[in-house]
């Protein structure tokens, strides 16, 4: 999911405001969630340190991801230090998370980086198959008769 967060102060310069956009139709973002906060808890939040202000910017409403979460701290911090009253926009799409981290198998590794010959995996000697007298010897070992139930359907096609 793409999802994209709005980071702006409000008009009268005294809270800021978070707007989170998830896109919901092909490249059409929806407001999902908008929270305020008032500066002076911002403030105080970025002065206790990241993990602090990822706190307070976290609610019950608005709570992204950890890797989400950084960047949003880290865009609200450059923003009340720099005394930049500008919006900052900030894009995020989940599947850049799974490719990122996506590693390769180690025995992928192995199989890429050496011939293995097919022919040699399916030798007929790897395979033990029970010979034709021990499959006999099952069926000796069946001591009592066979019998159909007769409340079992039984299917004959007569033909005449």
């Amino acid at each position: 999911m793409k999802q994209k967060y709005l980071i702006l102060k409000n008009e009268e310069k005294t809270r800021l405001v978070i707007r989170e956009y998830a896109e919901l139709d092909k490249e059409i973002f929806s407001l999902l969630c908008e929270e305020a906060f008032d500066d002076e808890v911002v403030k105080s939040a970025i002065e206790k340190g990241k993990n602090a202000l990822i706190a307070t910017l976290r609610t019950q409403n608005l709570f992204p991801i950890g890797i989400y979460a950084e960047e949003i701290a880290a865009a609200v911090t450059k923003m009340y230090e720099s005394s930049d009253d500008q919006p900052v926009e900030l894009f995020f799409d989940d599947t850049d998370l799974l490719i990122k981290d996506k590693k390769k198998s180690p025995i992928l590794d192995d199989l890429e980086n050496e011939d293995v010959e097919i022919d040699g995996l399916l030798d007929d000697e790897d395979i033990s198959e029970p010979s034709f007298d021990e499959k006999n010897d099952d069926i000796k070992k069946i001591t009592s008769p066979l019998k159909i139930s007769d409340d079992d359907p039984v299917n004959i096609d007569d033909e005449d």
